[in-house]
């Protein structure tokens, strides 16, 4: 098993995983946001079925948490958009080079960043929710990155709503994802072995989040997060741009 990946790397993949795991379970979404540029620099088979099954096992414990809170209306139509999406980031995946996805994915890390900086009002409807289940397909099929349209639309919501919308979003659309990557060959066995080596990271994070539910400024904790977003944006892009 530790064919699979050195030891040091699963270390370095480990603790990334780990707080990822604690920003999504605090503020709602953001396990990809964190994850999957750092992952990426770390070892690019990290990205993106390991990040999706980690995604998908947060959502879980966190709606569990949260699911006196959980209102699905609507979500349905977010969910519909997520395949179209889906089947188009796969084909970007399977045709672009290993630089130009790098690229890619510290763009949609860029663009999530800037658009949670942003304050926008826009109707909940149906095409809204299609909209943007469209565009999350497609960040999430390339880097997993799935959670910022939906969160942006979903803002007005309060933060337990916000947390439970998301998380069975994330649940219904990681499975949606997954099943995207395999129909097209790019869900492998070693992804599922990586994923099972982070399992108990992604628990540890959920685990040390419910003790800090409450307790921590969520602001700081969103601003931090940013940050850090942004710094491994920048990171990959100069990684990718050197390797081209």
């Amino acid at each position: 098993m530790f064919e699979l990946i050195a030891p040091t790397t699963l270390l370095l993949a480990s603790i990334i995983i780990f707080f990822g795991a604690l920003t999504q379970s605090l503020i709602g979404f953001g396990l990809a946001v964190v994850a999957s540029p750092l992952l990426y620099i770390v070892d690019p088979d990290l990205v993106p079925a390991p990040v999706i099954i980690m995604g998908f096992t947060i959502s879980l414990l966190t709606l569990f948490r949260e699911r006196g809170a959980l209102e699905f209306n609507g979500l349905q139509y977010a969910l519909l958009g997520r395949i179209p999406g889906g089947f188009l980031g796969a084909a970007l995946l399977i045709f672009a080079p290993q630089p130009i996805l790098g690229l890619a994915i510290a763009g949609i890390v860029a663009a999530a960043v800037i658009l949670s900086l942003m304050k926008f009002n826009l109707v909940v409807n149906r095409k809204s929710l299609f909209a943007a289940g469209v565009i999350s397909g497609v960040f999430g099929n390339i880097a997993a990155i799935g959670g910022p349209p939906l969160a942006i639309l979903l803002s007005g919501k309060d933060a337990n709503q916000f947390r439970a919308a998301l998380s069975a979003f994330f649940i219904f659309s990681s499975t949606i994802a997954l099943a995207i990557l395999a129909v097209t060959g790019l869900l492998e066995l070693k992804q599922l072995w990586l994923s099972l080596l982070l399992l108990p990271s992604v628990i540890l994070g959920y685990l040390v989040a419910g003790r800090l539910v409450g307790r921590v400024d969520k602001s700081k904790t969103r601003s931090m997060t940013l940050i850090l977003c942004s710094i491994s944006a920048l990171v990959l892009t100069i990684k990718s741009l050197i390797e081209l």
